[in-house]
């Protein structure tokens, strides 16, 4: 599957390699423009990373093959945006 603009997804990883190298790879992949990692959950073994990328028409396939590659586990999708422009998550009244 291709032609993805954000993707926002909850991963789990061994503590190396680093959430460094994470970030270098996936974002060295073809039209990707910028991979932000955050760390919100680590204990003995593992680290719980919430990872946001952002391009244009990426390859979902591509970027799970390098987190695999990595040996971190995708948990799951949590936001996925389509389309010919980004659309911000609007709050409404049930988010209060």
């Amino acid at each position: 599957m291709s032609g993805f603009r954000r993707l926002v997804l909850d991963v789990l990883k061994p503590h190396e390699p680093s959430n460094l190298v994470l970030a270098k790879r996936l974002s060295e992949l073809d039209n990707i423009e910028g991979v932000n990692v955050s760390l919100y959950e680590i204990d003995q073994n593992t680290e719980n990373v919430k990872i946001t990328i952002v391009g244009n028409d990426m390859s979902f396939e591509d970027i799970k093959m390098v987190i695999e590659e990595l040996g971190a586990v995708i948990h799951s999708i949590d936001e996925i945006v389509a389309g010919k422009k980004l659309i911000e998550t609007v709050k409404t009244e049930q988010d209060r």
